[in-house]
């Protein structure tokens, strides 16, 4: 019984829901949760140098980059395919590699490694001088392509394999977690650890300090649709979407390199927060109505419009959840203002896009100053957020700082719940920023394996010099 009543505990302890708020934060590991973990007896599945949880391609990139340098790597992905958002929310789209001007490369790593790839068999197409496309892909091209990448790295992977709970020793030491999968419950031991979850579920359930605001960015769930025509689909929205309530967003896609099927990003769910599992279960059932709806719209009023859905996403694309406190927050005014960091670790142009709760469409606001408010069907409303500046910045750049917790000192995180202001995240957000990322995530945790180290202790030169030598932009 006493078993029973700490495993109880425990379940409550890491299971709870927490609701939407500006700031909330979370104590450290309790005693009562040490006791629990070390008690186990669950089999050790694997012993490591390094663990990384989450296989988007942010967590394969860290993955691969440690494995490169020298380090026995584990994955964990609950999913059955690595790619996250990229593949398994069918986000077809990686942004601009480019400066704003399209004269600077400022990414390239394992990001360009992979495009490259996905180039030899015809599966993207390259956009030319576009602040919303850099390249289209095919995603399940690129689902075998991380595959063929995992195994020729060396990575150990775990796919559909469920993380439950971090394993600390008796001085508070990250030692291993609990994962779930076919052949049951046990422990994946290692020195260092790489959470790349998206909404940082082991930096969360390790008792690290986190936050949400109340405005999150909404979800969206994409689709595949053969014989799609946007021009006709916008014109329909607007006059009937309200009857089948289809909510008013705003609307973009791509072609699916290769073959005849577009990919929609019509839908969004509004106030949810998909860290909280009441809320995600309600956010795809919603995703998923709304893409009926938008089917059953075509139906009735869709004259010669003779579309056919053929694919859903497993999960839907999840643009914010919670964020975890780190040793620098990256601010509104420096990824507006292009500030430069010693400890930079990526670069990105995209401009800020800010998905509204409160109403419908987008606002970007773009590093020359301007600002545009766009809304499917109606003008664009243009204006500035900040007087003209002698010399506009042509990027910005995200520190290292951002990615390190306070606490734990085998364990970096990589990806959007990075420390960031809320104007900040809508730029820096988007995959090409958070593959890199990854990158740094794999680099340090190398550094700090090969050198017995803490993560926040190594020096951000060494950092940079190894992503450098591995093909990175470093500025």
């Amino acid at each position: 019984m006493k078993n029973r009543s700490r495993r109880s505990f425990i379940n409550k302890l890491i299971g709870g829901s927490i609701g939407i708020g500006a700031l909330y934060s979370c104590t450290s590991p309790s005693k009562e949760n040490k006791a629990e973990s070390t008690g186990s007896k669950l089999p050790v599945i694997k012993e490591v140098d390094i663990c990384v949880l989450g296989g988007s391609c942010t967590g394969v990139f860290a993955a691969v980059r440690a494995s490169r340098l020298g380090a026995s790597v584990a994955i964990v992905e609950k999913q059955n395919a690595f790619g996250g958002v990229a593949t398994n929310s069918l986000v077809n789209i990686w942004h601009s590699l480019l400066d704003t001007e399209f004269k600077q490369q400022i990414i390239a790593g394992l990001t360009v490694e992979v495009i490259e790839r996905l180039a030899s068999r015809n599966a993207v197409i390259r956009m030319e001088r576009s602040a919303s496309e850099g390249v289209k892909l095919n995603s399940q091209e690129l689902k075998i392509e991380l595959d063929e990448l995992i195994t020729e790295s060396g990575v150990i992977p775990y796919l559909n394999t469920l993380f439950s709970e971090p394993l600390f020793d008796d001085d508070g030491k990250l030692t291993g977690v609990i994962v779930d999968n076919k052949s049951g419950r046990g422990i994946i031991k290692a020195e260092y650890f790489i959470d790349a979850t998206g909404d940082g579920d082991l930096c969360n359930r390790a008792g690290l300090e986190s936050y949400t605001y109340d405005l999150l960015q909404p979800p969206t769930t994409c689709a595949y649709f053969d014989g799609w025509d946007n021009k006709q689909f916008i014109s329909l929205l607007r006059q009937h979407g309200k009857e089948f309530n289809i909510p008013e967003g705003f609307v973009w896609g791509a072609v699916v390199p290769r073959t005849n099927s577009y990919m929609l990003a019509g839908t969004r769910v509004f106030g949810v927060n998909c860290s909280v599992a009441d809320d995600l279960t309600r956010a795809e059932m919603e995703g998923r109505r709304q893409v009926r709806a938008i089917m059953d719209m075509i139906r009735k009023y869709g004259k010669n419009f003779n579309v056919g859905l053929v694919g859903l996403p497993s999960h839907i694309g999840i643009r914010e959840t919670r964020h975890i406190k780190c040793l620098y927050q990256v601010s509104d005014d420096d990824a507006l203002y292009g500030k430069r960091f010693d400890d930079a670790i990526a670069n990105g142009s995209y401009r800020m896009d800010i998905h509204h709760q409160e109403k419908p469409g987008l606002t970007f606001r773009y590093l020359d100053g301007t600002e545009i408010y766009s809304r499917p069907n109606f003008p664009d409303e243009v204006g500035r957020w900040r007087d003209k500046l002698p010399v506009d910045p042509t990027f910005y750049q995200i520190p290292l700082r951002s990615i390190i917790p306070h606490k734990i000192d085998n364990l970096i995180l990589a990806g959007r719940m990075l420390d960031a202001s809320i104007i900040a995240f809508s730029g820096i957000r988007v995959m090409v920023n958070m593959n890199q990322l990854g990158e740094a995530a794999g680099a340090t945790a190398y550094l700090a394996l090969n050198q017995n180290e803490k993560t926040r202790n190594i020096s951000y030169a060494d950092v940079r010099n190894e992503l450098k030598k591995g093909g990175s932009v470093i500025i």
